[in-house]
């Protein structure tokens, strides 16, 4: 299992990121928003925690930048239904926080506003995670683990909902819903539009 990788981004984009290794090697790694938030420039130097995912047509290496929300991940594949790419979702649409509290207090509400995820698999959630979730060592998720929830253009989009009248929490998610399907140097009111048609679904 390759547990951490550490080195040089060299290319980033929407859900994935190049990073060069000392030794030479680029190695494509699948991350959710919490990691886009918080990367540095173009090469500059990065170290995340990383999870390998073996298909029988690709090996994928996803990044998180704690240990904590790579736990979560891995917690979130456990479940029946959820693969990779459902459980990158959950992570990049809601907040650590508030995946962990949402399946804990069996919140479906905020569980199904994530695409992809309807009722029934988010009372699956519920029912098969609650328990691991106690004591596994994702409080650390819950209490702080991620990034905040938007930085730079995110975060005017967030302000922009806040002001027109949406909760914070709509408004936050919804942002990362459009963030997650930005095109590479979106302006910032071309953001805001597509988090406005991303909240009112």
């Amino acid at each position: 299992m390759i547990a951490r990788i550490a080195g040089t981004l060299v290319a980033g984009g929407i859900d994935r990121i190049e990073v060069m290794t000392a030794g030479g090697l680029a190695y494509e790694v699948l991350v959710p928003l919490s990691v886009l938030e918080s990367l540095p420039r173009v090469g500059g130097e990065l170290a995340l925690h990383t999870a390998l995912v073996v298909r029988e047509d690709a090996f994928l290496l996803f990044g998180f930048t704690t240990a904590e929300e790579r736990r979560l991940f891995q917690r979130l594949m456990g479940t029946t239904g959820v693969g990779p790419s459902l459980a990158m979702n959950l992570l990049s649409t809601l907040t650590g926080e508030r995946l962990v509290r949402a399946i804990r207090e069996g919140d479906l509400a905020t569980l199904t506003q994530v695409p992809r995820v309807g009722k029934k698999l988010a009372e699956r959630l519920v029912l098969e995670l609650r328990d691991k979730l106690e004591g596994s060592g994702v409080e650390a998720v819950a209490a702080g683990g991620r990034a905040a929830p938007a930085a730079g253009a995110g975060a005017d989009a967030v302000r922009a909902l806040v002001a027109l009248g949406y909760g914070s929490a709509d408004a936050e998610r919804a942002v990362r819903v459009a963030l997650d399907a930005a095109p590479k140097g979106e302006s910032t009111a071309d953001l805001i539009r597509r988090s406005l048609a991303a909240v009112s679904k």
